[in-house]
């Protein structure tokens, strides 16, 4: 019986096969470019996570500059804007104090005097509490002091005199009011001032 020596085609085939298939199974590890591992990357993720944190840090601190920076403004703006009169103010105060010098001329009013001097009187008091109104309105108020406690930031003491009335330091007689503009002193008030009882003899 002859052996069959014919060349087998299908059996090279299966021969290829099984060594393309046991070469082509292997997968790349970490080392012929796969994937990194997760643990790898943690310290970078922590280092821009600190990054962003520092500047989330500078960016909240600007902001809160930029804030103090716009309130200034605003409040020397308004400073200005308020106080931008004041020359004008001490001016015009003048004039009202011309006003209540021009009412304490006249004389007392009586029955029967001339009506002249009654109409000039009470168009002089009309004038004058008008003006005050449109002062008061712009924030330039009159600050009485007689009676107060003297108070260097608001009087000017312009004599002293002994009284058995008044406590001594305090405004026994006031030449002109003080004057201020939204508050700050814009004229002092024209005092006398109390040094108490005289001493005896």
């Amino acid at each position: 019986m002859s052996e069959n020596t014919e060349h087998n085609p299908f059996a090279d085939a299966a021969a290829g096969d099984g060594t393309q298939a046991s070469t082509g199974g292997e997968q790349p590890g970490p080392a012929q470019g796969g994937a990194p591992e997760h643990g790898a990357a943690s310290p970078r993720v922590a280092e821009l996570e600190a990054e962003l944190s520092a500047m989330r840090d500078k960016w909240m601190r600007a902001e809160a500059e930029m804030q103090n920076v716009r309130n200034r403004a605003k409040r020397e703006v308004e400073d200005a804007r308020q106080y931008a009169v004041q020359k004008f103010a001490k001016d015009v105060v003048e004039a009202a104090e011309n006003l209540k010098r021009a009412l304490a001329s006249l004389p007392q009013a009586t029955e029967g005097e001339d009506s002249i001097l009654t109409r000039m009187r009470e168009g002089i008091e009309s004038t004058e509490r008008s003006f005050m109104g449109i002062l008061e309105r712009n924030g330039i108020c009159a600050v009485d002091a007689k009676g107060k406690p003297f108070d260097a930031n608001l009087h000017q003491a312009m004599a002293e005199q002994p009284s058995d009335e008044h406590a001594a330091g305090t405004v026994m007689e006031s030449w002109t009011p003080a004057w201020t503009l939204h508050g700050r002193l814009l004229k002092p008030a024209m005092v006398v001032v109390s040094k108490g009882p005289a001493q005896a003899g």
